[in-house]
């Protein structure tokens, strides 16, 4: 029963999935209902330091709360607020979400990955094959930032 349940339960990434960055930016553009950057305190923090801003005056000028959840102000584009030529501006101080893109939750699943992933991320079947342990650390590492909002 148990050795049924494992296979049951394998995941389709069990085997690892090649992904590497291609710097084109699609990732922070919205696409219907990844439209928004949600932030921990953290995340926010560490963005307002990139910027050398005070955190309290990073959220004034570029969070708002949506639903009662902090996150980067949107703006008409539907882009990111610090996507300059298709590349962040603040890289180091990106929050969580994009630093776990694209082995979010929500989307490891054979047909989010294949419909919402694949269909726009050219680093998708591109450069080194990262490991199930690998993609489970940043789900996790997702999941745990999502407990925090």
């Amino acid at each position: 029963m148990i050795a049924n349940m494992s296979s049951k339960n394998e995941k389709w990434w069990a085997k690892g999935v090649q992904f590497e960055c291609q710097g084109s930016g699609k990732c922070c553009v919205s696409h219907g209902e990844f439209g928004y950057v949600y932030m921990t305190l953290e995340d926010r923090q560490r963005m307002a330091k990139a910027l050398g801003m005070t955190t309290r005056d990073f959220m004034k000028e570029h969070c708002e709360k949506d639903d009662g959840i902090w996150a980067l102000k949107p703006i008409e584009s539907g882009d990111c607020r610090f996507l300059k030529n298709k590349q962040c501006s603040v890289y180091e101080g990106r929050p969580t979400q994009c630093r776990t893109w694209p082995f979010w939750p929500d989307v490891m699943n054979a047909k989010e990955w294949s419909k919402e992933v694949a269909s726009f991320c050219p680093g998708v079947g591109k450069g080194r094959t990262w490991t199930a342990d690998e993609i489970q650390t940043q789900i996790r590492i997702q999941k745990n930032s999502e407990e925090k909002y």
